[in-house]
C-alpha cells in the first residue's frame, strides 16, 4: 500500500498478470493429464483427461453377463464417478494454490 492507504496499482497489475500465467499453466497441465476410475475390482476402467472428458472405457469380459446387464451398467457408472472424483481432486491440486492466492490481491469474490 502507498501512503494514504491506496494500493499500488502497478503492483496489483503485476500480481494479476503473474496469476493469469499460473492459471494458464495449471490449465495446460490439466489438459495434458490423464486419470482413471475403476469399479468392480478393475472389471471396468474409465480413462478421463484432466478436463473431465471420457477418453476410453475398458470392460473385462468377466463383467459381461447377458442375464445381468444392470450390474455392468452400475459398474460403468461407478467407474465414471470414481474417475470424475479423481479429476476433481487433480483440479483442486493444480488450481488450488493459484486460485487460493487471489485473496491476497484484495479482489472481491476470490
Amino acid at each position: 500500500m502507498r501512503p494514504g492507504g491506496q494500493p499500488n496499482l502497478q503492483q496489483l497489475m503485476k500480481q494479476a498478470q503473474k496469476m493469469q500465467q499460473q492459471i494458464a499453466d495449471a490449465q495446460a497441465e490439466l489438459a495434458e493429464a490423464e486419470v482413471t476410475g475403476t469399479a468392480g475390482g478393475g472389471l471396468v476402467t474409465v480413462t478421463l483427461n484432466g478436463t473431465g472428458e471420457v477418453e476410453a472405457i475398458k470392460i473385462d469380459p468377466k463383467a459381461v453377463d447377458p442375464e445381468d446387464v444392470e450390474t455392468l451398467e452400475d459398474l460403468v457408472l461407478a467407474a465414471l464417478r470414481n474417475g470424475t472424483e479423481a479429476v476433481r481432486a487433480l483440479t483442486e491440486e493444480k488450481m488450488g494454490p493459484v486460485s487460493g492466492g487471489m485473496g491476497g490481491l484484495g479482489l472481491p469474490g476470490f
